[in-house]
């Protein structure tokens, strides 16, 4: 019985503490050689030799020289540590930082945990969140649509400019609401975008970039949906009525999706309290990013840093 039990268990992410990253990046030469290992898992390709050859360390500057020709290479172009004053290992620990909460944190507690000033920190947070965008997701089987609005008004007028609300859709008068359209597969991954409207050809042409067709689509009884099953695609279009206060029915929902606009609810409320509108989209990313990553066996630390982009060395 418990063979079974033990058998039967999903396998969980990887625990990765702070000990651990203090043991595996414990200064910036241990940061720029894990970089190096990574850009160039088949040893490094010198423009000069025209050819993969033996590099060493220089040290002076965090670079690597052909022990042939002499020519420099630096594992930190073309990423988000390019020409930063910012110390590698310091990086990598607000990479750490970030990718160690489920609802984000803050760039101020990026600056007390590191000890950089507010304006590095929010620079680094910033440009980590560029790592977390992924084009072209293509999501299939059951799927679940949905969308929100950033924005709205206090009582007695007073705007409220970073609050996700799912109180409703804008009024006539309220037109400070960013909609925020989400398709997620249930048990699977999840696609979140910041729109200038929700009509029916924005709600349909989002459904044609990521959803495969023959899939099963459930929606709530929204009426841009309406024209999902004359896409020419193969969809089922199942609907769930809201407005009657019917939530359920058999497998016919949205919770899969509405408990995602629950993380960004309490992210964005609990963490960073207001976001403009410009960086809306980037911390969408960031939230789908470690909702679409939540069943990786390696800690997701290791998730984030493998997201580092380097221009391909070979010609």
């Amino acid at each position: 019985m418990n063979q079974t039990n033990e058998t039967n268990k999903k396998p969980k992410m990887e625990r990765f503490t702070f000990k651990d990253f203090e043991k595996m990046f414990p200064d910036d030469a241990c940061c720029l050689e894990w970089l190096r290992g990574y850009l160039y898992p088949d040893g490094i390709y010198c423009k000069l030799c025209k050819a993969v050859t033996k590099h060493h360390r220089v040290a002076s500057r965090p670079s690597y020289s052909c022990d042939h020709c002499g020519h420099h290479v630096h594992p930190t172009a073309e990423t988000i540590f390019h020409k930063s004053p910012t110390s590698l290992k310091t990086w990598f620990h607000a990479i750490y930082l970030m990718a160690s909460t489920r609802c984000g944190i803050s760039a101020k507690q990026i600056e007390r945990e590191t000890g950089v000033t507010y304006k590095t920190a929010w620079r680094m947070f910033n440009k980590i969140r560029t790592l977390l965008e992924e084009d072209g997701q293509l999501l299939s089987g059951a799927v679940e649509m949905d969308e929100t609005y950033f924005g709205g008004k206090r009582r007695q007028g007073q705007r409220l400019p970073g609050h996700v609300s799912r109180t409703g859709r804008p009024g006539a008068g309220d037109t400070q609401k960013t909609p925020i359209v989400g398709i997620v597969e249930r048990r699977g991954r999840v696609v979140a975008r910041a729109m200038r409207s929700v009509g029916k050809e924005e709600l349909l042409g989002m459904i044609h970039e990521h959803v495969l067709p023959e899939s099963t689509i459930y929606t709530d009884e929204f009426l841009p949906y309406r024209g999902i099953e004359k896409m020419n695609r193969g969809y089922t279009h199942k609907r769930i009525h809201h407005s009657a206060k019917v939530y359920v029915i058999g497998d016919i929902h949205t919770n899969t999706v509405e408990g995602f606009w629950s993380l960004i609810k309490r992210g964005i409320g609990g963490v960073y309290h207001q976001v403009s509108q410009k960086f809306l989209q980037s911390y969408l990313d960031e939230y789908s990013f470690r909702y679409n990553h939540r069943h990786d066996l390696q800690p997701m630390f290791l998730t984030f840093l493998r997201q580092i982009a380097k221009a391909e060395q070979q010609p």
